[in-house]
């Protein structure tokens, strides 16, 4: 049962750590290396991430600058930017890639709210996915009386009590991007 209470929290946090990381990627206004982290450069016939072929940097609050360490793949990583779901058009000097990212206005941060919450959203099913996973596992160890009917009931209450610590932490981990984007 010990096993099952902690491969549940396990997996929980895997899902609010992958929430974490979907909301680096969002875009709030302010220059932020992470959200090219999506972005894939055909390097040499290799899917390649930008951050793993130049150096990512934020010169002022609003622009990043991406230089390269092989200069001749500037153009393949100014052409994937520009096709990707950015939105931005990168300028190039010959040397480094600058992104100057737009002040947002009201009715794309209200968009990217909605996508904040979304995001929430499906983090807080997957964890009720887990529960319901983790209480059938408890049923099945109880049916094969591998565990008393004591410990399958305190096993589900510790399992609810995961459920409600993270998705209370998804909760203000959702609010806090959205109080970052609603700002100007």
């Amino acid at each position: 049962m010990k096993q099952v209470l902690k491969v549940t929290e396990e997996k929980m946090q895997k899902s609010l750590s992958s929430l974490h990381n979907e909301y680096t990627a969002i875009r709030a206004g302010r220059a932020n290396p992470a959200v090219l982290d999506k972005i894939h450069v055909d390097y040499y016939g290799v899917p390649t991430q930008i951050n793993q072929m130049a150096a990512i940097s934020v010169s002022e609050a609003r622009v990043l600058i991406i230089q390269p360490w092989d200069i001749s793949t500037l153009s393949q990583i100014e052409k994937a930017i520009q096709t990707s779901d950015l939105g931005i058009n990168p300028n190039n000097d010959g040397k480094v890639i600058r992104i100057a990212f737009p002040p947002l206005t009201e009715d794309r941060r209200r968009e990217i709210v909605k996508q904040v919450h979304k995001y929430a959203e499906e983090c807080k099913v997957s964890m009720r996915n887990i529960r319901r996973d983790s209480i059938d596992k408890l049923k099945a160890m109880k049916k094969n009386s591998e565990v008393t009917e004591d410990d399958q009931k305190n096993g589900e209450k510790q399992i609810q009590t995961f459920t409600d610590k993270y998705c209370k932490e998804v909760d203000t981990a959702a609010a806090v991007k959205e109080k970052e984007i609603m700002e100007i």
